[in-house]
Protein backbone atom coordinates (compact mmCIF):
# COMPACT_ATOMS: atom_id res chain seq x y z
CA UNK A 1 0.00 0.00 0.00
CA UNK A 2 1.58 3.31 -1.00
CA UNK A 3 2.44 5.60 1.88
CA UNK A 4 1.56 9.24 1.21
CA UNK A 5 4.52 11.20 2.54
CA UNK A 6 4.48 15.00 2.17
CA UNK A 7 7.37 16.53 0.34
CA UNK A 8 7.88 19.23 2.95
CA UNK A 9 6.50 20.19 6.32
CA UNK A 10 5.27 23.70 7.16
CA UNK A 11 6.30 25.01 10.57
CA UNK A 12 3.97 27.02 12.80
CA UNK A 13 5.74 30.19 11.70
CA UNK A 14 4.91 29.34 8.11
CA UNK A 15 8.50 28.80 6.99
CA UNK A 16 9.68 25.58 5.35
CA UNK A 17 11.72 23.18 7.52
CA UNK A 18 15.29 22.83 6.29
CA UNK A 19 18.16 20.42 6.79
CA UNK A 20 20.58 20.41 9.73
CA UNK A 21 18.01 21.60 12.30
CA UNK A 22 18.51 21.24 16.02
CA UNK A 23 16.54 18.01 16.02
CA UNK A 24 18.93 16.05 13.80
CA UNK A 25 20.58 15.82 10.41
CA UNK A 26 19.40 14.90 6.95
CA UNK A 27 19.68 11.26 5.91
CA UNK A 28 19.47 9.45 2.58
CA UNK A 29 17.55 6.18 2.16
CA UNK A 30 18.00 3.77 -0.72
CA UNK A 31 14.78 1.81 -1.25
CA UNK A 32 15.15 -1.43 -3.22
CA UNK A 33 11.83 -2.86 -4.45
CA UNK A 34 10.23 -3.90 -7.72
CA UNK A 35 6.66 -2.84 -6.87
CA UNK A 36 5.44 -0.88 -9.93
CA UNK A 37 3.08 1.15 -7.71
CA UNK A 38 5.92 2.17 -5.43
CA UNK A 39 5.98 2.34 -1.66
CA UNK A 40 6.41 6.10 -1.52
CA UNK A 41 4.70 8.89 -3.37
CA UNK A 42 7.31 11.56 -2.62
CA UNK A 43 11.10 11.66 -2.91
CA UNK A 44 11.58 12.70 0.74
CA UNK A 45 9.89 12.85 4.13
CA UNK A 46 10.33 15.18 7.09
CA UNK A 47 10.26 13.94 10.69
CA UNK A 48 9.03 15.73 13.80
CA UNK A 49 12.43 17.34 14.38
CA UNK A 50 12.36 18.98 10.96
CA UNK A 51 15.09 16.76 9.52
CA UNK A 52 14.59 15.26 6.10
CA UNK A 53 15.05 11.74 4.79
CA UNK A 54 15.74 11.78 1.06
CA UNK A 55 14.56 8.68 -0.77
CA UNK A 56 16.18 7.00 -3.76
CA UNK A 57 14.51 4.06 -5.42
CA UNK A 58 16.11 1.10 -7.19
CA UNK A 59 14.03 -1.54 -8.99
CA UNK A 60 16.66 -4.26 -8.85
CA UNK A 61 20.04 -5.07 -7.33
CA UNK A 62 21.98 -3.92 -10.37
CA UNK A 63 20.41 -0.48 -10.17
CA UNK A 64 20.88 -0.48 -6.41
CA UNK A 65 24.62 -1.08 -6.77
CA UNK A 66 24.86 1.98 -8.99
CA UNK A 67 22.88 4.16 -6.57
CA UNK A 68 24.65 2.94 -3.43
CA UNK A 69 27.03 5.88 -3.02
CA UNK A 70 28.82 7.11 0.10
CA UNK A 71 26.08 9.61 0.94
CA UNK A 72 23.52 6.82 1.45
CA UNK A 73 22.95 6.16 5.17
CA UNK A 74 20.44 3.33 5.11
CA UNK A 75 19.09 0.69 2.72
CA UNK A 76 15.47 -0.53 2.86
CA UNK A 77 15.18 -3.84 1.02
CA UNK A 78 11.90 -5.44 0.05
CA UNK A 79 12.36 -9.15 0.80
CA UNK A 80 9.90 -9.92 -1.98
CA UNK A 81 12.60 -8.87 -4.44
CA UNK A 82 13.51 -11.79 -6.72
CA UNK A 83 16.65 -13.73 -5.84
CA UNK A 84 19.69 -12.70 -7.94
CA UNK A 85 20.23 -16.33 -8.96
CA UNK A 86 16.54 -17.28 -9.03
CA UNK A 87 17.05 -19.62 -6.08
CA UNK A 88 14.58 -20.59 -3.37
CA UNK A 89 16.58 -18.68 -0.73
CA UNK A 90 14.37 -15.70 0.14
CA UNK A 91 17.26 -14.01 1.93
CA UNK A 92 19.71 -14.22 -0.95
CA UNK A 93 18.95 -10.65 -2.03
CA UNK A 94 19.53 -9.45 1.54
CA UNK A 95 22.88 -11.23 1.76
CA UNK A 96 23.84 -9.67 -1.56
CA UNK A 97 22.95 -6.20 -0.26
CA UNK A 98 24.87 -6.79 2.98
CA UNK A 99 27.95 -7.71 0.96
CA UNK A 100 27.53 -4.63 -1.23
CA UNK A 101 26.95 -2.29 1.74
CA UNK A 102 29.03 -3.52 4.71
CA UNK A 103 29.19 0.00 6.21
CA UNK A 104 25.50 0.89 5.69
CA UNK A 105 22.51 0.26 7.91
CA UNK A 106 20.05 -2.17 6.31
CA UNK A 107 16.33 -2.55 7.00
CA UNK A 108 14.24 -5.48 5.76
CA UNK A 109 10.71 -4.79 4.42
CA UNK A 110 8.12 -7.58 4.40
CA UNK A 111 4.47 -8.27 5.31
CA UNK A 112 3.13 -8.94 8.80
CA UNK A 113 2.32 -12.49 7.70
CA UNK A 114 6.05 -13.20 7.35
CA UNK A 115 7.27 -12.55 10.89
CA UNK A 116 9.66 -15.51 10.84
CA UNK A 117 11.23 -14.32 7.61
CA UNK A 118 11.65 -10.86 9.15
CA UNK A 119 13.34 -12.37 12.21
CA UNK A 120 15.66 -14.41 9.98
CA UNK A 121 16.59 -11.22 8.13
CA UNK A 122 17.70 -9.60 11.38
CA UNK A 123 19.67 -12.72 12.31
CA UNK A 124 21.32 -12.59 8.88
CA UNK A 125 22.59 -9.05 9.51
CA UNK A 126 19.81 -6.50 8.97
CA UNK A 127 19.56 -3.85 11.69
CA UNK A 128 15.76 -4.17 11.90
CA UNK A 129 12.64 -5.10 9.93
CA UNK A 130 9.47 -3.22 8.97
CA UNK A 131 6.02 -4.55 8.04
CA UNK A 132 4.56 -3.01 4.91
CA UNK A 133 1.02 -2.77 6.31
CA UNK A 134 2.17 -0.74 9.34
CA UNK A 135 4.52 1.53 7.48
CA UNK A 136 4.03 5.26 7.66
CA UNK A 137 6.27 8.32 7.48
CA UNK A 138 7.05 8.79 11.22
CA UNK A 139 7.66 5.07 11.73
CA UNK A 140 9.97 4.85 8.76
CA UNK A 141 11.92 7.97 9.75
CA UNK A 142 12.38 6.69 13.28
CA UNK A 143 13.38 3.21 12.09
CA UNK A 144 15.97 4.65 9.70
CA UNK A 145 17.58 6.77 12.39
CA UNK A 146 17.60 3.92 14.90
CA UNK A 147 19.12 1.60 12.30
CA UNK A 148 21.83 4.12 11.41
CA UNK A 149 22.74 4.58 15.09
CA UNK A 150 22.69 0.80 15.64
CA UNK A 151 25.01 0.28 12.71
CA UNK A 152 27.31 3.04 13.95
CA UNK A 153 27.41 1.46 17.42
CA UNK A 154 28.10 -1.96 15.90
CA UNK A 155 30.93 -0.51 13.83
CA UNK A 156 32.44 1.13 16.90
CA UNK A 157 32.31 -2.15 18.78
CA UNK A 158 33.98 -3.97 15.89
CA UNK A 159 36.72 -1.35 15.72
CA UNK A 160 37.22 -1.53 19.49
CA UNK A 161 37.46 -5.31 19.32
CA UNK A 162 39.94 -5.11 16.44
CA UNK A 163 41.96 -2.49 18.30
CA UNK A 164 41.97 -4.63 21.43
CA UNK A 165 43.15 -7.68 19.51
CA UNK A 166 45.81 -5.64 17.74
CA UNK A 167 47.01 -4.23 21.08
CA UNK A 168 47.17 -7.74 22.54
CA UNK A 169 49.17 -8.97 19.57
CA UNK A 170 51.54 -6.00 19.85
CA UNK A 171 51.91 -6.60 23.57
CA UNK A 172 52.76 -10.27 23.01
CA UNK A 173 55.25 -9.31 20.30
CA UNK A 174 56.92 -6.60 22.38
CA UNK A 175 56.99 -8.81 25.48
CA UNK A 176 58.76 -11.47 23.45
CA UNK A 177 61.37 -8.91 22.40
CA UNK A 178 62.26 -7.98 25.99
CA UNK A 179 65.52 -9.62 27.09
CA UNK A 180 65.82 -12.70 29.28
CA UNK A 181 69.10 -12.57 31.23
CA UNK A 182 71.40 -15.54 30.65
CA UNK A 183 73.28 -15.90 33.93
CA UNK A 184 73.21 -19.65 34.54
CA UNK A 185 75.99 -20.55 36.98
CA UNK A 186 76.72 -16.99 38.14
CA UNK A 187 76.50 -15.88 41.77
CA UNK A 188 75.36 -12.40 40.74
CA UNK A 189 71.80 -11.26 41.38
CA UNK A 190 69.98 -9.46 38.60
CA UNK A 191 67.03 -7.05 38.57
CA UNK A 192 65.72 -4.57 36.01
CA UNK A 193 62.92 -2.10 35.47
CA UNK A 194 61.69 -0.74 32.15
CA UNK A 195 59.19 2.08 31.51
CA UNK A 196 58.73 3.22 27.89
CA UNK A 197 57.87 6.85 27.32
CA UNK A 198 55.33 6.00 24.60
CA UNK A 199 51.75 5.66 25.77
CA UNK A 200 50.38 2.08 25.85
CA UNK A 201 53.72 0.61 24.73
CA UNK A 202 55.99 -2.03 26.22
CA UNK A 203 59.11 -1.08 24.29
CA UNK A 204 60.86 2.21 23.78
CA UNK A 205 64.23 3.25 22.40
CA UNK A 206 66.03 2.07 25.55
CA UNK A 207 67.48 -1.44 25.64
CA UNK A 208 69.54 -3.64 27.96
CA UNK A 209 70.83 -7.18 28.26
CA UNK A 210 72.97 -9.43 30.49
CA UNK A 211 74.68 -12.71 29.58
CA UNK A 212 77.37 -15.01 31.00
CA UNK A 213 79.88 -16.41 28.51
CA UNK A 214 81.42 -19.90 28.85
CA UNK A 215 84.59 -18.51 30.48
CA UNK A 216 82.49 -17.26 33.43
CA UNK A 217 82.57 -13.57 32.51
CA UNK A 218 79.29 -11.71 33.02
CA UNK A 219 78.59 -9.10 30.34
CA UNK A 220 75.98 -6.38 30.85
CA UNK A 221 74.97 -3.47 28.69
CA UNK A 222 72.39 -0.71 28.57
CA UNK A 223 71.69 1.72 25.73
CA UNK A 224 69.40 4.38 24.38
CA UNK A 225 68.43 5.12 20.77
CA UNK A 226 67.57 8.80 20.30
CA UNK A 227 63.82 9.21 19.90
CA UNK A 228 60.80 7.46 21.38
CA UNK A 229 58.79 5.95 18.50
CA UNK A 230 58.32 2.38 17.26
CA UNK A 231 61.20 2.73 14.77
CA UNK A 232 63.58 3.60 17.60
CA UNK A 233 62.23 0.69 19.64
CA UNK A 234 62.86 -1.68 16.73
CA UNK A 235 66.41 -0.36 16.29
CA UNK A 236 67.05 -0.82 20.02
CA UNK A 237 65.98 -4.46 19.75
CA UNK A 238 68.28 -4.96 16.76
CA UNK A 239 71.25 -3.48 18.64
CA UNK A 240 70.55 -5.60 21.71
CA UNK A 241 70.35 -8.82 19.69
CA UNK A 242 73.52 -7.87 17.81
CA UNK A 243 75.31 -7.14 21.10
CA UNK A 244 74.36 -10.55 22.49
CA UNK A 245 75.52 -12.37 19.35
CA UNK A 246 78.80 -10.43 19.18
CA UNK A 247 79.45 -10.99 22.89
CA UNK A 248 79.02 -14.75 22.56
CA UNK A 249 81.31 -14.57 19.52
CA UNK A 250 84.06 -13.23 21.80
CA UNK A 251 84.05 -9.53 20.94
CA UNK A 252 84.56 -7.00 23.71
CA UNK A 253 85.39 -3.35 24.26
CA UNK A 254 86.28 -1.20 21.28
CA UNK A 255 85.96 -4.05 18.77
CA UNK A 256 82.43 -4.80 19.90
CA UNK A 257 81.31 -1.17 19.88
CA UNK A 258 82.87 -0.53 16.47
CA UNK A 259 80.89 -3.46 15.05
CA UNK A 260 77.70 -2.26 16.73
CA UNK A 261 78.21 1.15 15.15
CA UNK A 262 78.31 -0.55 11.73
CA UNK A 263 75.02 -2.30 12.56
CA UNK A 264 73.49 1.04 13.57
CA UNK A 265 74.69 2.77 10.40
CA UNK A 266 73.13 0.08 8.22
CA UNK A 267 69.81 -0.15 10.10
CA UNK A 268 68.99 3.47 10.95
CA UNK A 269 66.58 5.49 8.82
CA UNK A 270 68.80 8.56 8.53
CA UNK A 271 72.28 9.75 9.48
CA UNK A 272 71.00 11.83 12.40
CA UNK A 273 70.00 8.81 14.48
CA UNK A 274 72.51 7.75 17.12
CA UNK A 275 72.59 5.55 20.21
CA UNK A 276 74.36 5.82 23.54
CA UNK A 277 75.72 2.67 25.15
CA UNK A 278 77.36 1.46 28.33
CA UNK A 279 78.96 -1.99 28.52
CA UNK A 280 80.45 -3.78 31.51
CA UNK A 281 82.28 -7.13 31.51
CA UNK A 282 82.71 -8.58 35.01
CA UNK A 283 85.53 -11.04 35.62
CA UNK A 284 84.61 -14.60 36.72
CA UNK A 285 85.78 -13.85 40.29
CA UNK A 286 83.43 -10.86 40.42
CA UNK A 287 86.08 -8.48 41.80
CA UNK A 288 86.89 -6.38 38.73
CA UNK A 289 85.30 -5.28 35.49
CA UNK A 290 85.96 -3.58 32.19
CA UNK A 291 83.86 -0.49 31.43
CA UNK A 292 83.14 1.13 28.05
CA UNK A 293 81.04 4.26 27.63
CA UNK A 294 79.70 5.51 24.29
CA UNK A 295 78.12 8.84 25.17
CA UNK A 296 76.21 7.16 28.00
CA UNK A 297 75.91 8.05 31.71
CA UNK A 298 78.38 6.20 33.92
CA UNK A 299 77.07 3.40 36.16
CA UNK A 300 76.67 3.82 39.89
CA UNK A 301 78.34 1.45 42.35
CA UNK A 302 77.94 0.84 46.07
CA UNK A 303 80.76 -1.25 47.60
CA UNK A 304 80.52 -3.26 50.84
CA UNK A 305 77.61 -1.23 52.14
CA UNK A 306 79.39 2.09 51.62
CA UNK A 307 77.79 5.12 49.94
CA UNK A 308 77.12 4.79 46.22
CA UNK A 309 79.19 6.75 43.74
CA UNK A 310 79.60 7.01 39.98
CA UNK A 311 82.24 4.96 38.22
CA UNK A 312 84.90 6.96 36.34
CA UNK A 313 83.60 8.44 33.11
CA UNK A 314 86.45 10.61 31.82
CA UNK A 315 87.65 8.06 29.27
CA UNK A 316 84.35 7.55 27.46
CA UNK A 317 83.88 7.76 23.69
CA UNK A 318 81.14 9.34 21.57
CA UNK A 319 77.67 7.90 21.01
CA UNK A 320 77.38 5.25 18.30
CA UNK A 321 76.63 6.75 14.90
CA UNK A 322 78.20 10.20 15.43
CA UNK A 323 81.80 9.71 14.25
CA UNK A 324 82.66 7.17 11.55
CA UNK A 325 86.07 6.13 12.96
CA UNK A 326 85.49 6.67 16.67
CA UNK A 327 87.22 4.62 19.38
CA UNK A 328 85.92 3.48 22.76
CA UNK A 329 88.62 2.74 25.33
CA UNK A 330 87.96 0.00 27.90
CA UNK A 331 88.68 1.07 31.44
CA UNK A 332 89.54 -1.43 34.18
CA UNK A 333 87.52 -0.94 37.38
CA UNK A 334 88.02 -2.57 40.79
CA UNK A 335 84.71 -3.72 42.23
CA UNK A 336 85.68 -5.41 45.49
CA UNK A 337 84.15 -8.34 47.29
CA UNK A 338 80.55 -7.25 47.81
CA UNK A 339 78.97 -4.59 45.63
CA UNK A 340 75.88 -3.38 43.80
CA UNK A 341 76.22 -1.97 40.28
CA UNK A 342 73.37 0.06 38.78
CA UNK A 343 73.24 0.90 35.08
CA UNK A 344 70.54 3.26 33.78
CA UNK A 345 69.44 5.39 30.86
CA UNK A 346 69.12 9.17 30.94
CA UNK A 347 65.36 8.96 31.43
CA UNK A 348 66.13 8.34 35.12
CA UNK A 349 68.09 11.57 35.55
CA UNK A 350 66.46 14.02 33.12
CA UNK A 351 63.20 14.38 35.04
CA UNK A 352 62.65 17.42 37.25
CA UNK A 353 63.95 17.48 40.83
CA UNK A 354 60.94 19.25 42.38
CA UNK A 355 58.10 19.37 39.87
CA UNK A 356 57.60 21.37 36.65
CA UNK A 357 60.02 24.27 36.16
CA UNK A 358 62.57 23.01 38.69
CA UNK A 359 66.13 21.93 37.74
CA UNK A 360 66.64 18.46 36.38
CA UNK A 361 67.52 15.71 38.83
CA UNK A 362 70.85 14.95 37.14
CA UNK A 363 73.41 12.36 38.12
CA UNK A 364 74.30 14.03 41.41
CA UNK A 365 70.65 14.18 42.44
CA UNK A 366 70.22 10.54 41.48
CA UNK A 367 73.24 9.51 43.58
CA UNK A 368 71.83 11.34 46.61
CA UNK A 369 68.42 9.72 46.07
CA UNK A 370 69.90 6.21 45.78
CA UNK A 371 72.03 6.71 48.90
CA UNK A 372 68.96 7.69 50.91
CA UNK A 373 67.22 4.53 49.73
CA UNK A 374 70.27 2.39 50.56
CA UNK A 375 70.30 3.88 54.07
CA UNK A 376 66.72 2.65 54.41
CA UNK A 377 67.96 -0.88 53.73
CA UNK A 378 66.53 -1.18 50.23
CA UNK A 379 68.21 -3.37 47.66
CA UNK A 380 67.56 -5.44 44.56
CA UNK A 381 64.09 -5.10 43.06
CA UNK A 382 62.83 -3.01 45.98
CA UNK A 383 65.57 -0.47 45.34
CA UNK A 384 64.69 -0.20 41.64
CA UNK A 385 60.96 0.12 42.39
CA UNK A 386 61.65 2.90 44.89
CA UNK A 387 64.03 4.68 42.52
CA UNK A 388 61.64 4.75 39.56
CA UNK A 389 58.70 5.70 41.77
CA UNK A 390 60.55 8.57 43.46
CA UNK A 391 61.87 9.91 40.15
CA UNK A 392 58.27 10.17 38.93
CA UNK A 393 57.19 11.85 42.15
CA UNK A 394 60.04 14.37 41.99
CA UNK A 395 59.16 15.11 38.38
CA UNK A 396 55.60 15.90 39.41
CA UNK A 397 54.05 13.39 37.01
CA UNK A 398 54.82 10.81 34.33
CA UNK A 399 58.24 10.87 32.73
CA UNK A 400 58.19 11.61 29.00
CA UNK A 401 61.42 9.75 28.26
CA UNK A 402 62.03 6.00 28.29
CA UNK A 403 63.54 4.66 31.51
CA UNK A 404 65.59 1.51 31.83
CA UNK A 405 67.47 0.52 35.01
CA UNK A 406 69.57 -2.61 35.50
CA UNK A 407 71.04 -3.79 38.81
CA UNK A 408 73.70 -6.42 39.37
CA UNK A 409 74.93 -7.19 42.86
CA UNK A 410 77.30 -9.61 44.51
CA UNK A 411 77.50 -10.58 48.16
CA UNK A 412 80.54 -12.73 48.89
CA UNK A 413 78.90 -13.82 52.15
CA UNK A 414 75.90 -15.23 50.35
CA UNK A 415 76.07 -18.93 49.58
CA UNK A 416 74.21 -19.65 46.42
CA UNK A 417 74.45 -22.76 44.26
CA UNK A 418 74.16 -22.82 40.46
CA UNK A 419 70.80 -21.80 39.16
CA UNK A 420 68.96 -19.31 37.09
CA UNK A 421 68.65 -15.87 38.74
CA UNK A 422 65.42 -14.02 38.91
CA UNK A 423 64.39 -12.37 35.69
CA UNK A 424 63.45 -8.76 35.35
CA UNK A 425 59.89 -7.58 35.70
CA UNK A 426 58.80 -4.95 33.24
Amino acid sequence: MPVPVPRQRVTPAGSTAVAETAGGTDLTLLLIEDDPAGTFTAPELVDASGSRVRIRTARNLTEAERLLTDDVHCVLLDLALPSPRQSDDRLEALRHVLSLAPRHAVLALTTSAETELAAEAVRAGAQDHLFREELDGPLLSRAIRYAVERKRADSVQVKLAESRLRAQENARLERGLLPTPLLQGSDLRFAARYRPGRSRALLGGDFYDTVRTPDGTVHAMIGDVCGHGPDEAALGVELRIAWRALTFAGLCGDELLSTLQQVLEHERENDEIFATLCTVDIAPDGRRAGLCLAGHPSPLIARDGRAAQLLPYEDGGPALGLLPRARWPRRQVELGGSWSLMMYTDGLIEGRSAGPGSPRLGQDGMVEMINRQLEQGLGGEELLDAAVTQVRELNGGELTDDVAVLLLDRDRRRSRGPGTPREART
